[in-house]
């Protein structure tokens, strides 16, 4: 480990500054305490560790508060400066074109109003199930005079995720609620997310043009949640629309320009440019997609740039009809090629002088998340198991590999798949990324015991037959929403199952010591296996189970201890039961 990852002792307030995550022997010479006790402190808290394994956050707090220090942490992010380069050009600002992102519950026409205002009158790509599956971002010119740059955001309640990246870059949060229909769940969650961005909110009541529709009803409601409307004395600007026939979308327009002349939009266009990914692919024949948004400066072919873990010089730009271009200003979404992979959905991007700049922050990211994904395979929640082992249950997993199309909708599946997790099962995503599943991805689902989930992906062919020969669970789906459905099926199917009692160890009374009327210790010498703390424990006599119950204590010499190994002595105190003689035998069980 590089010494400028951990910050030197502060002797006089015994306060140790790291990074998360370091190992155990580093830990160790910071704080100037021999290792082997380190060690051993870590087998009497009941974690086992080696010299050179990382330590997760609790545990470093605790080994620490031990031995008297207190732990403030740092991030490696913060000991470089991402965007730390001069900007050589003149400043030059700008009024730059509002981006507005369309959210709402699904089916109530947030695409078929982009489909409108783009005067067309079916979307480029029809949505599977009528629900937007992706991002879309376009920038449209209004009348020929005023640009809006709009974000298309999926409706169904599992994409709230995608629904706050989108409003992270937006300026002006248009809500569509559907004037037969009414104000759903999503849409209460897009509310909400608009808020927390502290964005101005404009409310389209859709489908106000239909016999059944109620616009009356759809204010009430959005007065019940704190949202009143100007015609009501409230803040919000609203406008009753219809997505079909084009009534009051002109209407909505000039609200959303006025709105945006409010915010006094304005940027530098002559400097190097700044924005977010909108959604990442892989295409077969270009390499490296991602919809892009500028926030700020002026993006150029040539361009050298870095998003997240993943940076390159931009080869190819096109807007959101498909036609090439060669520079673009704040506020557009473009399409662009020459990145060496897929950003996430929300990442933000820069462009750099120099290659040497752009592959040292991309490292150095990098690094950071190989460490935090290292922490996550070795070491589990201390509350968590915790929690699992004193209701003496056995953690059970369902492990799960994503492969998608885009990035996106990736993000959105894990996100939703993770909320799914409940006491008795834990769901983690071992492996997420685009493209088909390959041989590789097969692979790593037979060693990690894993199923495979792809969402408008192929299987390649030697895939399929590695898949088969490995038994491996391979499911694809085209409508995210049924992947929802079906691992709640299987995690019904897992609960369902039956308990297995497994042995982990047994040991022989050696000895009684009564310290008191209501208490007894057995002495013990464990004869095979481990016995934990934790688990529960049968007392057996003459081959006849006499007793099941938990450990009260479990002490070696005067220290309590957590788990005792084969070979060793101990002291055992079984809770509500001291009737144990000499030659008795404790089994230990999950």
């Amino acid at each position: 480990m590089k010494k400028k990852k951990i910050t030197k002792l502060n002797e006089n307030k015994k306060i140790l500054k790291i990074t998360k995550f370091i190992s155990t022997n580093d830990l160790a010479s910071l704080m100037n305490v021999p290792i082997n006790k380190i060690i051993s402190t870590c087998m009497s808290l009941g974690i086992i560790t080696s010299i050179n394994q990382r330590l997760d956050e609790e545990t470093i707090i605790i080994l620490a508060d031990e031995f008297g220090y207190n732990i403030e942490f740092t991030e490696l992010k913060e000991e470089y400066n991402d965007y730390n380069e001069i900007e050589e050009r003149k400043e030059k600002i700008e009024k730059r074109p509002p981006i507005i992102t369309i959210m709402g519950h699904v089916d109530h026409g947030k695409t078929s109003l982009l489909n409108y205002i783009k005067n067309k009158k079916k979307s480029n790509k029809k949505e599977i199930g009528n629900i937007t599956q992706h991002i879309g971002a376009y920038s449209i010119k209004i009348k020929n005079k005023e640009k809006i740059s709009f974000l298309d955001t999926p409706g169904h309640e599992a994409f709230t995720a995608m629904r706050a990246r989108g409003v992270k870059v937006t300026d002006i949060a248009v809500i569509v609620i559907a004037a037969d229909d009414g104000v759903k769940l999503q849409t209460k969650e897009a509310i909400n997310h608009a808020k927390t961005a502290r964005v101005p909110i404009i409310i389209a009541i859709n489908k106000s043009d239909k016999e059944e529709a109620n616009p009356s009803k759809i204010k009430e409601e959005l007065a019940n949640i704190n949202i009143l409307v100007e015609e009501w004395g409230g803040k919000y600007q609203s406008q009753e629309i219809s997505a079909i026939t084009g009534k009051g979308i002109d209407e909505l327009l000039e609200k959303i320009i006025i709105e945006a002349e409010l915010l006094e939009l304005k940027v530098n266009v002559n400097k190097n440019a700044t924005g977010a990914i909108i959604e990442s692919s892989l295409n077969k024949g270009r390499g490296y997609e991602s919809i892009i948004l500028i926030q700020s400066g002026t993006l150029k072919i040539g361009d050298k740039i870095v998003s997240g873990i993943h940076y390159g010089k931009i080869k190819a730009m096109f807007n959101y009809e498909g036609l090439k271009i060669n520079k673009a200003k704040p506020s557009e979404s473009i399409r662009i090629i020459g990145l060496n992979g897929a950003p996430q959905a929300g990442d933000v991007f820069k462009v750099m002088n120099t290659d040497k700049k752009i592959k040292e922050i991309a490292k150095k990211r990098e690094q950071i998340i190989r460490d935090q994904n290292l922490k996550t395979r070795m070491n589990i929640n201390l509350n968590e198991v915790k929690n699992k082992l004193s209701n003496d249950e056995t953690l059970k997993e369902l492990n799960i590999i994503i492969k998608g199309d885009v990035n996106g909708s990736i993000e959105a599946i894990a996100d939703s798949l993770l909320k799914l997790s409940i006491e008795e099962i834990k769901i983690n995503i071992i492996h997420k990324g685009i493209g088909q599943i390959s041989e590789s991805d097969v692979l790593l689902a037979s060693t990690s015991n894993s199923m495979i989930i792809g969402f408008q992906v192929k299987l390649s062919n030697k895939a399929r037959k590695i898949s088969k020969k490995e038994e491996i669970k391979v499911k694809m789906y085209s409508i995210i929403y049924d992947i929802i459905d079906d691992i709640k099926e299987s995690i019904e199917k897992i609960l369902s199952s039956k308990k297995k009692e497994i042995v982990t160890g047994s040991m022989k009374i050696k000895e009684i010591f009564k310290i008191s009327n209501i208490k007894t210790i057995a002495g013990c010498y464990v004869t095979d296996g481990y016995i934990k703390k934790i688990n529960k424990v049968k007392v057996v006599r003459d081959d006849v189970v006499i007793h099941i119950g938990k450990i009260k204590e479990l002490k070696r010499f005067k220290d309590e201890i957590k788990e005792i190994k084969h070979g060793f002595e101990c002291g055992i105190n079984i809770e509500n039961f001291n009737n144990v003689k000499i030659d008795d035998i404790i089994e230990s069980f999950e």
